[in-house]
């Protein structure tokens, strides 16, 4: 093979890597504005149905609980079938219309109903999302790919996107009508994978023979689960995902209730956690591929504990704005837990499956039981209640770090080059 069919062979994988990076950027995307969306109009559904702070909670829960479920399946069912686009086109189309579906709903057990689907469809996009992502990624750029993926992809349109847009739609038609039009991006977005996507990326079929012996060592469950780095970061995930799914579920009506701000100015506020969102779902990723995965996780957990602390203390909605802006830098983790620090530790093969379970146990403890737990403390004590709660998650979180074995390739050939016999790695 010669230098110049090289040269354009890494251009051509080059250029497919990019065109992925966008396409799933808009898939995991708007998985987080249909997730996202319930949090913004529960204040307009609260008007009809009289929902509690624990059924809002279970709300929330219960599509993280079937989430969960799809995301450990659909994980291990891609490893052992060794196909990944399918999954990914069906799960989009699904998620779509299961989200629009909570539009029709005239009571809480229809909407409970309608969030369980929506959490089953959704769970196997992630898994297969990063996936793609992390055969078709340079080393240099993994963790800057994987970040934009699903940190600044669910801040763009989850965080900023979303409360503007629902909040704009029900004030001016209804809620009903906000979910139904979640529909359409949700369609355009899986005819894109159907056309664009491919099952192996250009670099992966460069490796050919190397991923077909990796993909011929079927890894069993339970030897991903004697890593000590998987089960350390399903440990963080289940503090994490409390962290996240908490603060996003009850701070708008914590803002609109306790507080007493108006729509408009409680959907600005959430909207500068999107702005933090999309900013350090890339940054954090980024900066540890330069000084490692395990100091940049310490560092932004340790203000992300500041975050839920400070919707309780701060009165001015500008000076709130402000400081979730800074502090909201959890979402940039996210990646390098969910997805980066796996990739790097388990072999090819088990790359699906180990995903899937570290986020499908973070959403059954976090995600399914943190919001429950949070909502009936709310009840009993106040919303503020819930934001302790948060709080105490991400602080778990800086102590459990501490346990992880850095997998930043930069950083490893760092040490390797400070120890002539390679021991440091």
């Amino acid at each position: 093979m010669t230098d110049t069919t090289v040269a354009a062979g890494s251009r051509a994988a080059d250029r497919y890597e990019n065109r992925l990076l966008v396409i799933l950027f808009l898939s995991f995307g708007f998985v987080f504005f249909d997730r996202q969306a319930l949090s913004f109009l529960a204040p307009y559904m609260d008007a009809e149905f009289g929902l509690s702070n624990a059924q809002l909670g279970t709300l929330s829960g219960v599509l993280a609980l079937t989430w969960a479920l799809a995301g450990m399946f659909a994980g291990r069912l891609s490893d052992a079938l060794g196909r990944r686009k399918p999954i990914l086109v069906a799960a989009v189309v699904l998620f779509s219309l299961f989200s629009a579906s909570s539009g029709l709903m005239g009571g809480f057990a229809g909407l409970l109903a309608a969030r369980a689907l929506m959490g089953t469809a959704e769970g196997a996009v992630l898994p297969m999302a990063q996936s793609l992502m992390v055969e078709a990624s340079r080393e240099s750029r993994r963790g800057f790919n994987m970040g934009l993926l699903q940190g600044s992809s669910a801040g763009l349109l989850g965080g900023i996107v979303a409360p503007l847009v629902v909040v704009w739609i029900a004030e001016t038609w209804n809620w009903r009508v906000a979910f139904y039009v979640t529909i359409i991006p949700g369609l355009v977005v899986a005819a894109l994978i159907w056309r664009f996507v491919r099952e192996k990326s250009p670099r992966t079929l460069a490796e050919a023979p190397q991923e077909q012996r990796a993909a011929a060592v079927k890894v069993p469950l339970r030897e991903v689960l004697r890593l000590r780095n998987i089960v350390v970061c399903m440990l963080i995930a289940c503090c994490y995902l409390t962290w996240f799914v908490t603060i996003i579920t009850f701070t708008p009506t914590y803002l609109t209730e306790v507080k007493g701000f108006d729509p408009g100015t409680m959907s600005g506020v959430m909207t500068c956690l999107g702005v933090a969102w999309v900013l350090w779902g890339f940054a954090t990723p980024a900066i540890s591929d330069r000084i490692g995965r395990k100091p940049a996780l310490i560092g932004f957990t340790v203000l992300a504990v500041c975050c839920p602390l400070a919707v309780v203390y701060v009165e001015s909605p500008v000076l709130l704005g402000a400081i979730m802006v800074v502090t909201y830098t959890g979402l940039g983790c996210f990646t390098l837990f969910m997805a980066t620090i796996p990739a790097e530790t388990v072999p090819r093969a088990a790359l699906a499956t180990a995903l899937g379970v570290i986020m499908g146990v973070g959403e059954l403890a976090g995600g399914f039981l943190g919001p429950m737990v949070a909502g009936w403390a709310s009840d009993q004590w106040g919303l503020q209640a819930a934001m302790f709660i948060a709080a105490g998650g991400a602080v778990a979180v800086v102590a459990l770090c501490f346990a992880l074995k850095e997998t930043a390739p930069a950083v490893l050939r760092r040490r390797a080059a400070a120890v002539p016999d390679g021991s440091a790695a």
